[in-house]
């Protein structure tokens, strides 16, 4: 594709950054099959090759953005299908993040819109104001048909039956490993999982100290910074990004670390492009360093290997082997980070039965906050998701990312938990807590 940016404008190192990225564009359309909003909408402005003809556009002029770009701009989930199907490279991702930060610069939505985005970013990224909410709608689902913004509705459904209790193991301390130690860990407790699931942290944590690892939980790291990065607010999610840097680059230069382990994956498609978030800041080297360590939890898991699991189980009702769990891959697993095999062969060695879904490359439609700011566009992708989940007949659901837990488990009629659960309890740990539930109703 070319482009007229002038040499004042390609000084900027966010626009010559997507300046490289628009060039290497051809315009072939073969984004368009594997893009899920053009599949649901049919249109070429909501498919990736759309959208970087508005881009460029609103870039190359150097206008402020206009309601139909924006419009189009958040409807993309970036669920960055785009990026694994495009035969030129084009990094789509660090495209449509520059796309949102000069939105959120330079147009002034409807109160309303703002509203919204200023209280998201005012509450998940932090646990115990996420609680608090969570409390409010649970109170207020009863009062939902008064809502008249389909958004507040969103919220409602979204908030569990159950609010987990807090767990301290998300509290900054370090575990020891329980076998001999091959390795020391820190692990990103998240931010929006500490208050809707905490078995995740629990069981990942047990996991990696039964596999030999020191888990640490550093002083200091929190949210990763995505909730606010892909709504364009880049002050803040560079403030909880560079948190984090600081963190965990006191860990390494102290007793050291060997990797920082992620259990969600949309935080680890983040932490791993911090080198290039930060590549003109003071902390670029810090940074660097943080993302070359960074890894999915099944990442490290494949790399240490699984112990030997005893082919005849214990007792039949706690024994998982032979479950027909269907895998979900999610997004931010499987085209941000390019982790496609590493879950699936660790639960078939893990003695499930594994099985994938149809169209397992399109999103479920919960892409970080996107099932709260497009409620409709949310459900469509849902309906489609759980349908295909479906036709596998499984018994179990797992997943590597709370917000595709979160948005699948209202449909599925099966439990629904993070691979890592399955993995414990194949491995020694307890049943997960919503398969232990399942079965006593």
């Amino acid at each position: 594709m070319q482009t007229q940016f002038t040499p004042e404008q390609l000084a900027d190192p966010a626009t010559a950054r997507s300046n490289e990225i628009l060039r290497a564009c051809v315009h072939c359309g073969f984004c368009t099959a594997t893009c899920p909003t053009y599949q649901v909408l049919g249109d070429e402005l909501d498919s990736p090759r759309g959208r970087i003809y508005l881009i460029k556009d609103m870039l190359e002029s150097g206008r402020p953005a206009d309601e139909k770009t924006v419009k189009h701009v958040d409807r993309c989930l970036s669920c960055l299908a785009c990026m694994t199907t495009c035969p030129s490279g084009v990094h789509y991702m660090h495209l449509v993040d520059h796309a949102r930060a000069h939105i959120e610069a330079t147009y002034r939505r409807p109160w309303r819109d703002r509203a919204l985005r200023w209280m998201l970013a005012r509450v998940l990224p932090y646990p115990s104001r996420f609680r608090l909410a969570l409390l409010g709608a649970k109170i207020g689902r009863p009062f939902r048909f008064l809502m008249p913004d389909a958004r507040l509705r969103a919220m409602l459904d979204m908030a569990p039956r159950q609010i987990p209790p807090v767990s301290r193991n998300d509290d900054p301390q370090t575990f020891t490993a329980t076998t001999p130690r091959r390795m020391r860990v820190a692990l990103l407790t998240g931010c929006a999982q500490k208050a809707l699931d905490t078995d995740i942290n629990d069981a990942t944590i047990r996991l990696l100290r039964r596999l030999g690892c020191e888990v640490v939980v550093a002083q200091g790291a929190g949210c990763c910074g995505a909730l606010t990065h892909h709504m364009g607010r880049e002050a803040e999610a560079h403030g909880s990004a560079a948190a984090n840097i600081r963190a965990w680059t006191r860990e390494i230069d102290g007793d050291g670390l060997d990797a920082i382990v992620i259990n969600t994956s949309g935080c680890g498609t983040t932490v791993k492009d911090y080198g290039h978030m930060f590549r003109n800041d003071p902390l670029a080297g810090d940074a660097a360093r943080v993302a070359a360590l960074a890894v999915d939890v099944t990442e490290l898991i494949a790399r240490i290997g699984l112990p030997e699991i005893a082919p005849v189980p214990t007792s039949a009702s706690d024994a998982p082997r032979g479950l027909r769990v269907t895998y979900h891959a999610a997004c931010s697993l499987q085209h941000g980070q390019r982790v496609t095999d590493a879950p699936k062969a660790l639960l078939a060695q893990a003695g499930f039965a594994v099985a994938t879904p149809a169209d397992g490359h399109l999103c479920c439609g919960s892409a970080g906050t996107y099932n709260l700011m497009q409620p409709e566009l949310s459900q469509a992708l849902k309906a489609r998701k759980l349908d295909t989940l479906r036709a596998t007949a499984p018994q179990v659901i797992a997943a590597g990312n709370i917000g595709c837990m979160m948005q699948l488990a209202g449909g599925a009629g099966v439990p629904v938990v993070h691979t890592v659960e399955l993995l414990d309890w194949a491995t020694g740990g307890p049943k997960p807590a919503k398969i232990a539930a399942a079965e006593a109703t």
